[in-house]
């Protein structure tokens, strides 16, 4: 099970990522994509170098003692530099890109120099989760530790401060999201935090070695999960939302579709099934069958018997929308059950009477629970008279 959380939050991070790539290929210019991106790429690249069987894989394949742990810090700062620019550029204002290029090359610097200090180090002695307290008083490797936890540190309180500030001036998904990030980015600083006093106390003799061992990976697990939750809150909510309004739609409608397939099948009516769909195309889907089979129908309806129920209804529920759907269910069921009798659509109806305005995509849905709450309607006679066309 050793690694397993860091390889199953990798995963998930970067099929996230996956998801968004045509996106970010197809608006490669917008700074916030690119951000969000790196910082959920960032994040994975935290948990897979995190995990100690990689740990163990890149000093194996590097041949250098403990080669991941400058990877990883490496990653750590630049997501949390990363998580810092995308708050400015959420706040947005005339030097936001200025303030971004600074803080990007300032934790550039940072990286180069992390790199730098293991180079003069000695780090002979492979350490897979310990490396922090291990090498905490030894020359440049103590400084390396020292420089990241410091650098992270400062990327996190700060996010934290922004986020948390500006969260009080907005509403809706972006406040969510930013006081969302604004905890991740407070649980980061416990990352760094904990690490910081295991070094010191290395320093000052005890070992407490356990706080950075067992305390900070929970803690910085926790942390990526609520930032990124946060990031993706405000940014994806929206096409979360549409995707959510769409499945239940297509669900809503299968009564009425169930109530047509008889005629969809028979006609064949229906549409081949989309695969791979989104629930907007499989929505799309329904939606055409379910006209396809009214448009056949169309001669079948009865309009005395759409009128009967509607007023019917109305009189008992006061609700127009309610009852012209109640009006509708009750023609459907009527003139599915002529067509199944075997009496067919005219060739060329007499077109007589006014038509029935055509429900909309928000009618059918109506439709569809008037078919599933008949029973609680007022009974209406369903004798099919004289048929009365209606446009579709």
């Amino acid at each position: 099970m050793s690694g397993l959380i860091n390889y199953v939050s990798c995963g998930v991070l970067w099929l996230g990522l996956t998801v968004r790539a045509p996106d970010l290929v197809r608006h490669w210019r917008d700074p916030i994509l690119r951000t969000v991106c790196a910082v959920m790429a960032l994040a994975g690249l935290c948990f897979l170098l995190g995990a100690p069987p990689t740990v163990g894989a890149i000093n194996r394949v590097g041949g250098i003692p403990n080669l991941a742990a400058p990877l990883t810090y490496a990653s750590i700062t630049a997501y949390s530099a990363m998580s810092l620019v995308l708050i400015i550029f959420w706040k947005g204002g005339p030097d936001v890109r200025r303030i971004a290029r600074l803080l990007t090359g300032g934790y550039c610097v940072v990286l180069v120099l992390v790199a730098v200090l293991f180079a003069l180090g000695d780090a002979s002695t492979e350490r897979r989760t310990d490396f922090d307290t291990y090498y905490a008083t030894t020359p440049f490797i103590a400084e390396m530790i020292v420089l990241y936890l410091l650098a992270h540190l400062a990327a996190v309180v700060t996010t934290a401060l922004w986020s948390l500030r500006w969260a009080r001036e907005v509403h809706g998904r972006l406040r969510t999201g930013l006081l969302t990030m604004g905890a991740g980015t407070v649980v980061g600083a416990g990352y760094s935090l904990s690490k910081l006093t295991a070094v010191v106390a290395r320093w000052c003799g005890p070992d407490w070695s356990a706080l950075g061992t067992e305390v900070s990976p929970g803690l910085a697990g926790l942390s990526a999960l609520l930032t990124v939750t946060g990031i993706l809150i405000p940014w994806a909510g929206p096409g979360l939302t549409a995707w959510l309004r769409s499945w239940r739609a297509y669900v809503d409608l299968a009564p009425l579709e169930r109530e047509l397939d008889g005629v969809l099948a028979h006609r064949n009516l229906r549409l081949p099934r989309p695969r791979p769909s989104s629930p907007a195309i499989l929505l799309m889907w329904r939606q055409t069958s379910i006209h396809n089979a009214l448009s056949y129908l169309d001669a079948l309806f009865d309009r005395d018997l759409y009128e009967r129920t509607r007023d019917a209804t109305l009189l008992a529920t006061g609700d127009r929308e309610r009852a012209q759907a109640a009006g509708w269910a009750a023609i459907i069921t009527a003139a599915v059950r002529m067509e199944r009798g075997g009496q067919p659509a005219p060739d060329s109806p007499d077109g007589s009477g006014p038509t029935l305005p055509a429900p909309d995509a928000s009618a059918l849905v109506r439709i569809a629970e008037a078919l599933t709450t008949s029973g609680s309607l007022p009974d209406t006679p369903v004798h099919p008279g004289p048929t009365a066309r209606g446009a579709v």
